[in-house]
């Protein structure tokens, strides 16, 4: 019976401790957060990319299959994961490197639009992003409440070449947004029922 309490108490403070100094989370919880928009299958062996002690951004697995993952930023203040198809991680560390520079949404939309159109920046037709939130425990440090979205790059394509209307039809319908363009892509949002929050 002591050995159970022993193990509950490890177990308890570990969780309690998974945000190290500075508030970045563990390299053992950003990896087994960041995997959680996949499917089992295919977790153990995706790329992950996360943050050190100092709050850089850093491999922090080699991966072997064809996901790449980004744990939940710590600088936010809310939790929100992402995975995509190995082809996108250029698209995707340009926006990073982007970003860094201090360019702003429009300005790295549309330095990213030229470069594609030029074919000095590789955007793979039909690769896809999955985006998952949800909300921390503070007691187990588990996400509760998970939702996620669905986005599928088909650069440059209209409604008129995919027959994809241009809003969504009525809630978790798929449509296409930002048509036309490089970062054209089909959303799709799944609906979820309210969870019931405790008073």
């Amino acid at each position: 019976m002591k050995l159970k309490q022993c193990i509950t108490l490890i177990l308890f403070s570990f969780s309690l401790t998974m945000y190290s100094q500075n508030e970045i989370p563990s390299k053992i919880w950003q990896l087994e957060t960041a995997v959680l928009g996949l499917e089992e299958q295919y977790r153990e062996k995706a790329k992950v990319y996360g943050y050190d002690a100092d709050g850089n951004f850093i491999v922090l697995r080699e991966g072997t299959n064809q996901y790449v993952c980004l744990a939940d930023d710590p600088k936010n203040d809310h939790f929100q994961v992402a995975a995509y198809h190995k082809d996108l991680d250029e698209f995707m560390a340009r926006g990073r490197e982007l970003k860094a520079q201090g360019k702003n949404f429009k300005e790295i939309f549309d330095i990213r639009e030229e470069e594609v159109k030029n074919s000095t920046l590789n955007l793979p037709y039909h690769s896809t992003l999955i985006v998952l939130k949800g909300d921390i425990n503070e007691e187990t440090k588990r996400i509760e409440n998970q939702k996620v979205r669905y986005v599928v790059y088909i650069p440059f394509a209209t409604p008129e070449t995919t027959g994809l209307p241009d809003k969504p039809l009525t809630a978790g319908h798929p449509w296409i947004m930002n048509p036309g363009t490089h970062r054209a892509h089909i959303m799709i949002t799944p609906t979820y029922p309210e969870t019931e929050k405790t008073e």
